[in-house]
């Protein structure tokens, strides 16, 4: 397959750069440490998986063909961000318990509203879905792939929150912890929408 090396890398670029689920991880991190966030990663990992296979079959076609749905898609994405970004900033930071864990099953049906997810989708499906192989063995690959890849690079960024989180004992800086990431995942969902 030639394009495994542009697969990869493409894979490892998506799922490592910021973006809702890597600023979720490092919330997450932050306030539950590594091994709590990790039903969250297996979650977003998952859901990314379906997604990226339900793409490949033939899903992708559907937003080419008719571009309201994804827009549709991109607006339920963005407002969902914003109401994620909402309850970052207005968690409880002066109390001594942190904010709601985010679990397997929120994290995995996420990916359904995550532009950036769908993006990553879209373009596997259109550009690396390998010749010669039949459609569902392509779209198994490619996703199995794209979790491969991606299980490491959203694993860093939940294990970057979980070093952050030892500085985060005041409530202080828990306030201002929280700020920052709300404020940093609604100018992505902003972003995105553009």
């Amino acid at each position: 397959m030639n394009e495994l090396l542009p697969l990869l890398t493409y894979c490892a670029l998506m799922s490592g750069t910021p973006g809702p689920n890597n600023m979720m991880l490092v919330a997450s991190g932050a306030h539950h440490g590594y091994r709590r966030t990790l039903p969250a990663i297996l979650g977003i990992n998952a859901g990314g998986a379906v997604q990226t296979f339900v793409t490949c079959l033939g899903l992708g076609a559907l937003f080419l063909a008719w571009p309201p749905a994804h827009l549709a898609l991109k607006l339920a994405g963005t407002a969902y961000m914003l109401v994620l970004a909402w309850k970052l900033a207005g968690s409880p930071a002066a109390q001594e318990r942190p904010p709601q864990r985010v679990g397997f099953g929120e994290a995995a049906l996420f990916q359904a509203v995550n532009p950036k997810s769908w993006i990553k989708a879209v373009t596997i499906a259109s550009v690396f879905m390998p010749a010669g192989m039949g459609v569902v063995a392509g779209a198994l690959l490619v996703s199995g792939i794209g979790a491969l890849v991606g299980f490491p690079c959203i694993s860093m960024w939940a294990l970057f929150g979980a070093w952050i989180g030892r500085f985060l004992k005041s409530p202080a800086r828990r306030r201002v912890f929280n700020a920052i990431m709300a404020a940093s995942l609604a100018v992505l969902a902003v972003t995105l929408m553009c």
